[in-house]
């Protein structure tokens, strides 16, 4: 369970005081992430999730964090709400980490997403975007394309331990990367980690999107592109074109793709699946004993990263109706 730190009765209680939620009905760990320490708190008012804000989020980011689903929320995106204390005030501390309260979003997410399910993801995202607009606070993408080489230089050693040869296959990839990554596509806030286990659907439809904490502003095409990979492969390790190709329609039903996005499609993918590799890499040695969570696999994104240095093209859609 993805629980780094616990919480007593009463320091629920003492937080909950300042709320206008009722009393704590209960408690209950969440398994889903590592990132974070996450609760589904039931209290007299309704559901919702308690985070304990934990690793990589820093703690001056998290107001652009709370505040971008606060905006989401006010311009129609189905997503978790923070939820304001009796001064109104986000976020709050739990044993001197900082912590918030959020909606519980109704939906289900799908471990083995059908192309259907990719053509909803798809609009969902693409919704995302066009509610994103206006949004007046910036974070920088601290694991964009820039950060990717300096990042592996201190996992080199463990990329050949996981895979002898594996670290020099890595350096020819950031180098080629780092060559013909694009600069100039329209830009906003992405999502950046909009895989299925953070995407709701209900009766098939999209119904909302949660784990906004690795939110930055970045080329929108490039939150495309996270979702190709994080969707569109199948068990076995090969692309679903088809797959691919529905999530694409989905989201241009809802905000056209420039050409130079479409044509992008394919280094950007490239590029996603590399930052993921390399997360995960880290992660792989880095997660505490103590939580009962088993690290991703480093060597999904390995074995992605291989077909599109095999297929470099093999994103390529032209302008799918459907």
């Amino acid at each position: 369970m993805a629980v780094y730190t616990d919480i007593t009765d009463e320091e629920l209680a003492k937080l909950l005081a300042d709320f206008d939620l009722g009393e704590a009905l209960s408690l209950k760990g969440v398994a889903e992430g590592i990132e974070n320490s996450n609760f589904l708190l039931e209290t007299q008012a309704g559901r919702f999730i308690l985070t304990i804000y934990e690793k990589r989020v820093k703690a001056d980011e998290l107001p652009f964090f709370l505040e971008l689903l606060k905006w989401l929320a006010e311009h129609g995106y189905r997503s978790a709400t923070p939820v304001g204390d009796r001064q109104g005030r986000l976020l709050k501390t739990v044993r001197g980490k900082p912590a918030a309260i959020v909606t519980f979003l109704q939906g289900m997410s799908v471990r083995r997403p059908s192309v259907a399910h990719c053509r909803e993801a798809g609009r969902g995202l693409a919704e995302l975007h066009l509610a994103q607009q206006g949004f007046p606070m910036r974070r920088e993408n601290d694991l964009g394309q820039a950060a990717w080489a300096p990042m592996f230089e201190g996992l080199r050693g463990q990329a050949d331990e996981l895979k002898p040869g594996l670290a020099a296959v890595i350096e020819a990839d950031l180098a080629r990367l780092a060559q013909r990554w694009p600069h100039g596509l329209p830009e906003g806030v992405i999502h950046a980690d909009f895989f299925p286990d953070n995407v709701f659907f209900t009766g098939g439809a999209f119904a909302g999107a949660i784990d906004f904490y690795f939110a930055c502003n970045d080329a929108l095409a490039y939150d495309i592109a996270v979702a190709l990979n994080a969707w569109c492969f199948e068990a076995d390790g090969s692309f679903n074109i088809t797959a691919a190709r529905a999530m694409v329609a989905g989201y241009e039903a809802v905000r056209p793709l420039a050409d130079a996005e479409r044509a992008a499609l394919p280094v950007l993918a490239h590029g996603a699946a590399m930052r993921f590799f390399l997360t995960r890499l880290a992660d792989w040695k880095a997660t505490p004993a103590g939580a009962l969570v088993k690290p991703k696999d480093p060597l999904e994104y390995e074995r992605k990263l291989a077909v599109h240095r095999s297929s470099p093209d093999l994103v390529l859609f032209g302008r799918v109706v459907g």
